[in-house]
């Protein structure tokens, strides 16, 4: 007669119910996905080593004539880079409509400035490496972040940020 131990029946008991159940889990986790719209994506950095269209207050034909002789006001424009750069891009297009680089740009709360696709993920914006090119008049409201006239030292935009936004 054959006849099974009592320990080895005990022992194969739960190593039975360990091994359906790993094998349930995949089925399980993949049921109820939830709403998905509730966090956003992570931030993309896709600006880096591209070369970005930004907003130019003036073309390269203006600027070949500023060299040669117009008028005073016609002459002063100011180069933004860095955070002054950045914060103009902001302005210009915090209340823009709809989605991408040319829609609605945000101020994150670490100070950064990004813009959301059509998915909804953020992109960080980058300011044009050789700056931007401002009117005076325009230009007066960033004399105090660094990148003023391509100036080095002053305040970044982690002063500005708003508090209950989103950290991206």
């Amino acid at each position: 007669m054959n006849t099974i131990k009592p320990e080895r029946k005990r022992a194969s008991l739960p190593v039975a119910v360990f091994l359906s159940a790993l094998l349930t889990l995949p089925v399980l986790s993949s049921c109820g996905g939830g709403s998905r719209t509730a966090t956003p994506p992570p931030p993309v950095d896709d600006t880096v080593g591209r070369s970005v269209n930004y907003p130019q207050t003036q073309n390269p034909n203006q600027r070949q004539q500023a060299k040669r002789g117009l008028t005073t006001g016609q002459k002063v424009a100011i180069t933004l880079v860095g955070a002054a750069a950045l914060y103009y891009l902001y302005n210009q297009r915090k209340n823009a409509q709809g989605n991408g680089p040319q829609g609605r740009y945000y101020l994150s709360k670490n100070g950064r400035v990004y813009y959301r696709d059509a998915q909804n993920r953020a992109h960080w914006v980058t300011p044009p490496s050789e700056g931007i090119q401002v009117p005076e008049s325009e230009a007066q409201q960033y004399r105090d972040f660094k990148g003023y006239n391509r100036r080095t030292t002053g305040r970044d935009l982690t002063d500005i940020a708003p508090q209950e936004a989103p950290t991206y």
